[in-house]
């Protein structure tokens, strides 16, 4: 995977995963470069709702399509990094003071604007809220990935914004033509 960037990828962890944040997860690549990787945890809904997130920031879910669409909303553990923060997995991009814009049609946002937006107009409706993130410092992804800890497969949007949580996972295996029930935890090296 030498300069192979796996940013707007899927990343899927392997029934071997000693970590536990990341056991039997589903995380979106929003950025991989020379200096690392950022991700969100994309398939791990928490026991709290948008509605009790927005409550909790200030931001009252003031127009009633948006009380609507996002009240009863999970919010996602995104990773084990910053926890304690807010992000914003959505589609369309938009301009937001503070985006990471991962494709033309989606961002990662991290500035209050957005929640307020969502809000006031319900805009973007396509959205996926954590707290937290994943990150790897440079080249760890690399090493994770040469001793099996994942598999990887283009992310595909449908995944992220129109399946519920439990269906995440199961859908991105099938895209490598795999069926997680199927994988065993014991890997080989050629």
């Amino acid at each position: 995977m030498d300069n192979a960037s796996l940013t707007h990828h899927f990343l899927i962890a392997m029934p071997a995963m000693a970590d536990p944040n990341f056991s039997r997860t589903l995380t979106y690549i929003c950025e991989h470069n020379a200096e690392g990787a950022l991700g969100v945890i994309i398939n791990r809904p928490m026991d709290m709702s948008l509605a009790t997130l927005f409550d909790r920031v200030g931001v009252p879910l003031e127009a009633e399509e948006s009380a609507a669409l996002f009240s009863e909303k999970p919010v996602y553990f995104g990773g084990p990094v910053q926890t304690d923060r807010g992000f914003v997995l959505h589609r369309p991009a938009g301009d937001w003071q503070s985006s990471l814009k991962v494709t033309s049609e989606i961002a990662l946002t991290s500035s209050r604007d957005v929640l307020q937006t969502m809000s006031e107009t319900g805009e973007p409706h396509e959205v996926l809220v954590t707290l937290g993130y994943s990150g790897w410092s440079a080249g760890q992804i690399e090493w994770e990935l040469s001793q099996n800890a994942w598999l990887t497969v283009a992310a595909e949007p449908q995944i992220i914004f129109a399946l519920s949580p439990e269906e995440r996972l199961p859908a991105a295996m099938k895209l490598l033509g795999i069926d997680f029930t199927n994988l065993s935890d014991v890997a080989g090296h050629a």
